[in-house]
């Protein structure tokens, strides 16, 4: 492939990171049992959809700000951690209607689920890092091709990302027929998931450049 090597080395290294749980496992396992299927869907896809901003930002230079500027990466560190603050306590704050125990109930509008599964992956600065100290190791220095070989590698972490995110997502909605034959589980369910999301959103604004 064009200004790449080790090709092989990349796919099996980006599957064993997708595999290991992080931020956006967890947020696709609570919005799936929280909301179904549809909801961790979306969520997977619209994490999926943020990956490739990032690999688009990384291959023509955005994302060195967040490596080089403290002040940069603080600023979309804390925006992130409040967004996600946000979503759990609403989660945790909101009352549910437990004579609606479908699939559908409580879930949020489809556009909503996609674009808040988006920006919490925009929103992680680590992410943005992350792709800049992944990808340039497999990219040939002296090739002309590196924007190429960069957009490459990222759809292919992507890709690999997403179809992982996407059986997370089918497996965690399995779940979800046992807290629709018990409603008052799926309310507990619900603010559980916005508990954890608070937590995420703590634990990356305290995280560290």
């Amino acid at each position: 492939m064009p200004g790449i090597h080790d090709y092989g080395v990349f796919v099996l290294t980006g599957v064993l990171l997708n595999l290991t749980p992080g931020q956006d496992t967890f947020y696709i396992l609570g919005r799936s049992i929280a909301e179904g299927k549809r909801a961790g869907v979306l969520s997977a896809l619209g994490i999926g959809a943020g990956s490739v901003v990032h690999t688009l930002a990384a291959a023509i230079g955005l994302s060195a700000i967040l490596a080089t500027s403290a002040v940069a990466f603080a600023v979309v560190k804390l925006a992130g951690a409040a967004y996600l603050v946000y979503l759990g306590a609403r989660m945790i704050l909101s009352r549910p209607d437990l004579a609606a125990v479908g699939d559908t109930a409580r879930a949020s509008a489809p556009g909503a689920v996609f674009r808040q599964g988006m920006l919490t992956n925009l929103l992680n600065p680590k992410v943005a890092l992350f792709f800049l100290a992944l990808m340039p190791q497999f990219i040939d220095t002296a090739s002309s091709a590196r924007v190429v070989a960069f957009v490459l590698l990222g759809v292919t972490f992507t890709t690999t990302g997403t179809i992982w995110c996407l059986v997370l997502a089918l497996a965690a909605a399995r779940f979800r027929g046992f807290f629709a034959a018990r409603p008052r589980a799926s309310s507990l369910a619900s603010r559980a998931a916005g508990a954890l999301f608070v937590a995420i959103g703590i634990r990356l604004a305290v995280s560290r450049h």
